[in-house]
C-alpha cells in the first residue's frame, strides 16, 4: 500500500511537471524574430481547411503535412459552417474545429488560426452566413450595428471553443489572425480595431496579426497590430513593401500560392515547381516564415463553393489548387521537392517523419439506376406574391427557387430580367425554351408566341456567393421585376408563385418512382453501386449537365459540364461496403442516365467556347491627334514599375505597349494599380476592361481582366497560340468615374520574364477613346 502511494506521488508529480511544462509555453513576436519559449522560431506553415477534408482523414492530411517538413498548420474557420441557421452554433461533425486543433498537436504541429469573420477562401459567401442577407440594410464588414452585433457573438463563440487551445494554455495555438485582407475591401482601421478587441474578450492571448497583400496594407493595418504580406511571387519585393509599413519584427509571408484555384469554364491553373522552390529557399534563407496557401486544398463539398465577381465567375468545388498534396491526399512532385528543400532547414530538434502511404484509388462497375423523381412533381408549397421573391426572404440556404406566373396570348417577344443570380432555365407550358447565365451578363430571351395564356416557369439555380470584393451583398433569385418587351409595349409580368428548392446538406424530400425511359427533365437520380474494397475512387460525371451528386447521404460537390473538372472525389471513409447509394440531380435531366468511376481525377476539360476577347470587329485603337499623359521606359525586371505625370483627370486610362524588352511579340502585365493626386489607390470595384488588342483566351486564361484582380499569379497575355500579332499592344480601363490620376503601377509577369513591356505611352481621358 505504501508503495502505491508513493507511485502515486510520483506519477502526480511527473503529470504535474509536464502539464505545467506544457503551460509554460510561450509563444512572441519579437523585433526580429518569432520567439518560441524564448528563442527564434521560423514558421513553416501550410493552409488546410478541415471543412474541405472529411473528419476521419483529417489526421492523414496533418500527418502528410508534417512529413513534408512544415511545423505549423493554418486553418480557415467559416462562420457559415458554425452558424448556419441563426443562433444554432455547431461544433461537431466536419466542423469539430478543437479536434482538428488537438490532431495536430498530436501530430507536432503548431496551428495559426483564422476566424474571421470574413475568410474569403473561395468559399460560398467568403464565410459569412447566408441569413445575414435578410437584412436588407446591412453593409459587410463595417461599422454597421446589426453586422457588429452577429459578428461579435460568433467570435466569442469561437472563443469559447478554442481559446483553451492557446498554446499558452497548453495548446497549440500561436497566433489568431484578425478579419482578413481587408485593405482589399475597406480602410476603416477602427473597424478593424473593434474585430481585434472582440477577438480579445472571447479570451485570445497569444499574438494578433492581420494580412493582406502589399499594396492593400497600408489600407488596413491599424498601430499596434501585427502584419504580414499575401503573394504569390517575388519575396524579396513584398516584403519591402511590408517593411514600409512595419519597419522591425520578423518577416512572413501569410499566404504564399503555390498554384491557384479554378473557376467553372475556364482552365485548370498550375504553379510552377522551381520557381516556388527558389522563392520559399530564398526566404528561408533571409529566416523568413510563410504559410504555404494551399498545402493542401481538398474538395469544397456540398454547396459551399463561393464566386468571384466582376465578371461572376462561380468557383469549381475541386479546390486541388495544384497543392503540393493533391486534392485526395497525396504527394505531388512538388511534395518531394519541398520536402527535399525544407529538410535543409530543419530547427533544433526537428527530423523529417516518414511519407505516409498513399491513398489507393480503384474503379468500379457503373452506377445502376433504379428510380427518379421529377422536381416538377415534388415542389414544396409555394409562396404566393405580386413579385418574385429572393431565395434569403423566402429563408432558404443554398439550391434552386423555381418561379412560376402566367403570360398572355401574344407574337414572340423577349422576355427580360434586370438580373438572374446565377444561372436560369426558361419554360413556356413545362417546355424548356433556353437558359440565362449570369457569368455571360445574359438575362433576356426571345420566348415563341402564344396562341394562349401560357404558364412561364423560371427555374433560378444559385451556383455560390460571392467571396471577395465589392459585389459580396449576393443575393440569390430573380433581382428586380420581369417584363415582355416588344416594339410597342412593355409589360411587368406579375402574381407569382415562388418555389424554395433547398438543396445541398438539406434538401427537400422527394417521392421517387421506379425508373422508366422518359424525356429528360431536372429531377433526382437514384442508383446504387457495389463496393468490395474501401479505397478512393472518383466519379466520372462528365456524361451529366449541371447539379449535384451525394453519396451515402453526403452531399459530395458541384458538377458543370463546361468544366474544367469533370470528375468528384469519392472519400474512402464515406464508402461501406456492398451496396452503396448515390443520388444525381441534374437540372436538364439524362435520357439515359449512366455514371461510370475513375482512378484519376480529370482537372482541366474545358467543354465550352472561351470569352469573348475585348475587342470586336469595329473597335480599333488610334492615337492620332492624342497627347500621351506619361512616356518612357521600364526596366528589365519583375518589380513594380512606376510612371507618374502632373496629375490629370481621367476615367479611361489606356497604355500603349510599344515594345517588349527581348524584342518578342507579346505584352503580358500582372497587375495594374492606378493612384489619385494624393497618392491614393483608386478602388477598382467598378473597373471595366473596355478594350484589349489582343488576348491569349484557348491557351491559357490571358484576360486582360486579369490586370485588375489582385492575384499577381494571373496576367494579361497577348495572343500566342494561333498567331503572335507584333506590338504595340494597348488596353484601355473605363475607372468608374473620373479621378485626378497622378501615379500608376504596373507589375510585370512574375513566373517568367516574357512579355515585360520597355516603352510605353498612357493616355487618359473623361470620354471614351476614338475608335472604342
Amino acid at each position: 500500500m505504501k508503495n502505491l502511494k508513493l507511485a502515486i506521488i510520483a506519477f502526480a508529480l511527473f503529470f504535474g511537471s509536464e502539464v505545467k511544462a506544457q503551460q509554460a509555453k510561450t509563444f512572441a513576436i519579437g523585433t526580429e524574430h518569432f520567439e518560441l519559449n524564448g528563442k527564434p522560431y521560423v514558421i513553416r506553415c501550410g493552409e488546410m481547411h478541415f471543412a474541405r477534408i472529411p473528419k476521419a482523414e483529417w489526421r492523414d492530411r496533418l500527418k502528410m503535412a508534417k512529413a513534408m517538413g512544415l511545423n505549423t498548420v493554418c486553418a480557415y474557420l467559416f462562420w457559415n459552417m458554425h452558424e448556419n441557421q441563426k443562433d444554432q452554433f455547431t461544433w461537431s461533425g466536419q466542423a469539430d474545429a478543437k479536434t482538428f486543433c488537438k490532431i495536430a498537436q498530436e501530430e507536432g504541429l503548431y496551428v495559426i488560426l483564422r476566424p474571421g469573420p470574413y475568410s474569403c477562401a473561395e468559399w460560398e459567401f467568403g464565410g459569412f452566413p447566408w441569413w445575414l442577407l435578410k437584412d436588407k440594410s446591412i453593409k459587410l464588414r463595417t461599422q454597421h450595428p446589426y453586422f457588429l452585433e452577429r459578428s461579435k457573438k460568433y467570435l466569442l463563440a469561437v472563443g469559447k471553443e478554442l481559446a483553451p487551445l492557446q498554446i499558452n494554455k497548453g495548446g497549440n495555438i500561436l497566433m489568431v489572425q484578425v478579419e482578413n485582407e481587408y485593405g482589399s475591401y475597406g480602410n476603416d482601421k477602427a473597424y478593424m480595431n473593434i474585430i481585434k478587441a472582440d477577438l480579445q474578450e472571447a479570451g485570445f492571448t497569444v499574438p494578433l496579426f492581420h494580412c493582406d497583400g502589399p499594396s492593400q496594407l497600408k489600407a488596413d493595418h491599424p498601430d499596434g497590430l501585427f502584419a504580414v504580406v499575401n503573394f504569390g511571387s517575388n519575396p524579396e519585393a513584398n516584403f519591402k513593401a511590408l517593411r514600409a509599413i512595419q519597419p522591425t519584427g520578423p518577416l512572413m509571408s501569410g499566404e504564399y500560392y503555390p498554384g491557384w484555384f479554378d473557376s467553372w469554364g475556364r482552365p485548370h491553373h498550375k504553379g510552377d515547381t522551381k520557381r516556388i522552390v527558389n522563392e520559399l529557399k530564398y526566404m528561408l534563407d533571409q529566416k523568413a516564415s510563410f504559410s504555404i496557401y494551399m498545402v493542401h486544398g481538398g474538395t469544397t463539398f456540398g454547396t459551399y463553393s463561393g464566386a468571384n465577381s466582376p465578371p461572376y465567375l462561380p468557383q469549381t468545388s475541386s479546390y486541388d489548387y495544384d497543392a503540393p498534396i493533391d486534392e485526395a491526399g497525396n504527394p505531388t512532385e512538388k511534395f518531394y521537392a519541398l520536402r527535399e528543400l525544407f529538410g535543409q532547414y530543419l530547427q533544433e530538434g526537428e527530423t523529417l517523419p516518414n511519407v505516409p502511404a498513399k491513398h489507393k484509388f480503384q474503379t468500379l462497375a457503373p452506377v445502376k439506376f433504379t428510380s427518379f423523381a421529377s422536381l416538377n412533381q415534388n415542389l414544396p408549397k409555394p409562396v404566393l406574391s405580386d413579385t418574385t421573391i429572393l431565395m434569403e426572404d423566402l429563408n432558404q440556404d443554398f439550391g434552386c427557387v423555381l418561379y412560376k406566373s402566367t403570360i398572355p396570348a401574344g407574337a414572340k417577344t423577349m422576355l427580360t430580367f434586370d438580373e438572374i443570380h446565377d444561372y436560369a432555365l426558361i419554360y413556356i407550358d413545362n417546355k424548356l425554351i433556353g437558359s440565362l447565365d449570369r457569368r455571360k451578363a445574359k438575362y433576356s430571351l426571345e420566348i415563341p408566341a402564344r396562341a394562349k395564356t401560357a404558364q412561364l416557369s423560371v427555374l433560378v439555380e444559385a451556383t455560390g456567393r460571392v467571396n471577395y470584393g465589392g459585389h459580396m451583398h449576393d443575393r440569390k433569385g430573380i433581382h428586380g421585376r420581369v417584363f415582355l418587351v416588344n416594339a410597342n409595349q412593355k409589360t411587368e409580368i406579375k402574381n407569382w408563385k415562388n418555389y424554395p428548392i433547398r438543396l445541398g446538406d438539406v434538401t427537400i424530400p422527394v417521392k421517387y418512382q421506379a425508373y422508366a425511359n422518359q424525356k429528360p427533365e431536372a429531377g433526382f437520380y437514384k442508383g446504387t453501386f457495389i463496393v468490395n474494397n474501401i479505397e478512393d475512387t472518383y466519379l466520372d460525371v462528365s456524361k451529366w449537365n449541371k447539379g449535384l451528386v451525394w453519396v451515402n447521404g453526403h452531399c459530395l460537390s458541384r458538377f458543370w459540364s463546361i468544366g474544367p473538372t469533370q470528375t468528384m472525389l469519392v472519400p474512402e471513409s464515406w464508402l461501406k461496403k456492398g451496396a452503396n447509394e448515390v443520388i444525381v440531380f441534374d437540372l436538364y435531366g439524362s435520357a439515359k442516365p449512366a455514371l461510370t468511376f475513375l482512378d484519376h481525377p480529370i482537372l482541366d476539360q474545358v467543354n465550352e467556347p472561351q470569352p469573348e476577347k475585348h475587342r470586336n470587329a469595329n473597335q480599333k485603337w488610334d492615337a492620332i491627334g492624342l497627347t500621351a499623359w506619361a512616356e518612357g521606359t521600364f526596366e528589365n525586371n519583375n518589380k513594380w514599375q512606376t510612371a507618374a505625370a502632373k496629375p490629370t483627370l481621367g476615367r479611361y486610362f489606356a497604355l500603349d505597349a510599344l515594345s517588349e524588352q527581348k524584342g518578342q511579340p507579346f505584352t503580358t502585365i500582372a497587375e495594374i494599380n492606378i493612384y489619385d493626386k494624393n497618392g491614393n489607390e483608386i478602388p477598382r470595384t467598378n473597373w471595366k476592361v473596355v478594350f484589349a488588342d489582343s488576348e491569349e483566351i484557348g491557351g491559357d486564361d490571358g484576360s486582360a481582366v486579369n490586370v485588375f484582380d489582385l492575384q499577381f499569379t494571373s496576367v494579361w497575355h497577348t495572343e500566342w497560340e494561333n498567331r503572335s500579332p507584333k506590338p504595340p499592344h494597348q488596353i484601355v480601363l473605363d475607372l468608374g468615374k473620373n479621378y485626378e490620376i497622378g501615379s500608376i503601377k504596373v507589375l510585370p509577369r512574375q513566373d517568367n520574364a516574357n512579355g515585360r513591356i520597355k516603352d510605353y505611352k498612357i493616355y487618359l481621358s473623361t470620354t471614351l477613346f476614338k475608335g472604342l
